[in-house]
């Protein structure tokens, strides 16, 4: 057997049957013995076990990765399937964690998988950060990020970046110490709102194991210290056009996290600073709501109800309950067509979109008008259980 000293002064050892598993590696010049022995002796912490989470936990299993920690605290849903490879049928109200746990154990009995069953938090990065080697980002939404961007930056570990969107895709290496940090990319996030998550406005499938496969690559050449990470670059992917543009980045000597003077040199409460005040409901807490059984039986009664739909065309084609469909970015410039003498009910998917179509027409004059809560996939869940969901 082989052995080598990983950062902690710990040996790495490779066994008959690693050299085996890994012999393509090992007769790689760049990988050889010794960068085999580095994979082992690797501690690297998975923000997510989703979308980018899934090829990216399972690549870096399946190359050796020694330790891998992965963070996730929700349940296997069949809207999670078309793009979380690591996830099966089976799986579907499983906690992620236990599925993927699974996955990554079949493929390689010689990984030390550590799970944290936990959302991460400002109470919690730190500490957990400081026990790995490298971070890598999956999650999928901006207080995250920058949540997961300043604990890096506070513990000295490199941020492996990865971002999806519909068919569009970001990946860079954040938080490194010559490198910029995705504060000195993006020093504020966008109005809360401004960009649709995965879940209002799409993702390609496929697009997610793409980018995921594209951080697995940047965490192997930071443990192998081979070629050249996207340190100071930004990838972009289109996969529409199959088109990969790469910017250049430079680390702000003004940054609040990185900067010669830093500001951020505490963790502080990132959906205040997003704007998100209470994320299972971001919209306006005067919005008058309606339930979905109130609405069904005042429909069935024949009561004037003017149902208006706010989702887009090809969510209309999905399912809809018969309503007057104005997309919500088309309200403003059609807002002639509504008739403000009659009681309206708006709804989309979930309820947050109608919820601002309806704090728009309040501010149009329109009073009597309401947000159905929980949108249409309450009304598949408590009034027709045999309309589809998306």
């Amino acid at each position: 057997m082989a052995t080598t000293t990983d950062v902690r002064g710990e040996p790495a050892t490779l066994n008959n049957d690693e050299i085996l598993r890994y012999s393509r590696h090992l007769i790689m010049p760049e990988v050889g013995m010794e960068g085999q022995q580095k994979l082992k002796a690797a501690r690297v912490l998975c923000i997510g076990a989703g979308g980018l989470g899934s090829p990216l936990a399972l690549y870096l299993a399946a190359a050796g990765v020694g330790t891998l920690g992965m963070v996730d605290f929700d349940v296997v849903d069949y809207t999670n399937l078309q793009r979380q490879i690591i996830h099966t049928t089976a799986d579907v109200g499983r906690k992620k964690l236990e599925s993927a746990g699974d996955k990554l154990k079949a493929i390689n009995p010689f990984l030390n998988l550590r799970k944290f069953e936990t959302k991460l938090t400002s109470e919690n990065a730190l500490e957990l950060f400081r026990q790995f080697d490298i971070v890598a980002d999956g999650t999928d939404n901006f207080a995250t990020r920058y949540l997961v961007n300043d604990a890096c930056v506070l513990t000295g570990k490199p941020n492996v970046y990865g971002s999806i969107f519909r068919f569009e895709g970001q990946a860079s290496v954040f938080a490194t110490k010559e490198g910029p940090c995705y504060r000195c990319l993006y020093p504020e996030p966008p109005p809360p709102g401004l960009v649709p998550s995965c879940a209002e406005g799409g993702v390609l499938g496929i697009l997610p194991g793409l980018v995921g496969v594209m951080q697995a690559t940047e965490v192997i050449k930071l443990i192998l210290g081979k070629g050249e990470p996207l340190i100071g670059r930004l990838l972009l992917i289109d996969a529409l056009g199959m088109k990969f543009r790469e910017l250049k980045l430079r680390k702000n000597p003004d940054c609040p996290a990185c900067g010669t003077h830093p500001t951020v040199t505490k963790l502080i409460d990132y959906n205040e600073f997003c704007g998100i005040r209470g994320e299972e409901k971001p919209v306006e807490s005067s919005v008058s709501e309606i339930q979905v059984e109130e609405l069904k039986r005042r429909l069935d009664a024949g009561e004037p109800l003017f149902v208006l739909d706010v989702r887009e065309p090809h969510e209309y084609q999905i399912c809809n309950i018969g309503g007057h469909l104005i997309p919500l970015g088309d309200l403003p410039k059609r807002v002639h067509e509504l008739d403000s003498s009659r009681e309206i009910v708006a709804h989309c998917r979930s309820g947050v979109r109608s919820a601002k179509a309806v704090a728009f027409l309040r501010q149009a004059g329109f009073r009597k008008v309401h947000n159905l809560a929980g949108g249409i996939l309450a009304w598949a869940d408590r009034v027709d259980p045999k309309m589809p969901k998306y």
